[in-house]
């Protein structure tokens, strides 16, 4: 689970920074860049709570 957790945090952490760089440049690739990475951590976000759910699936049974 912490695995799940490092990624999720650099994940967001660098899709912040591409905003930033965004932000600080107005190049349109930092926004692209911010919005893949986004996806990425929404879709990690997602595989952390799929398991979650698994690890606790026996329990319900």
């Amino acid at each position: 689970m912490m695995i799940f957790r490092l990624v999720f945090g650099l994940l967001l952490v660098a899709g912040l920074l591409c905003f930033a760089a965004y932000i600080g440049t107005g190049n349109p690739l930092w926004r692209r860049r911010g919005v893949v990475l986004v996806k990425w951590t929404v879709l990690a976000g997602l595989g952390a709570v799929a398991v979650l759910l698994l690890e606790r699936l026996p329990a319900f049974l």
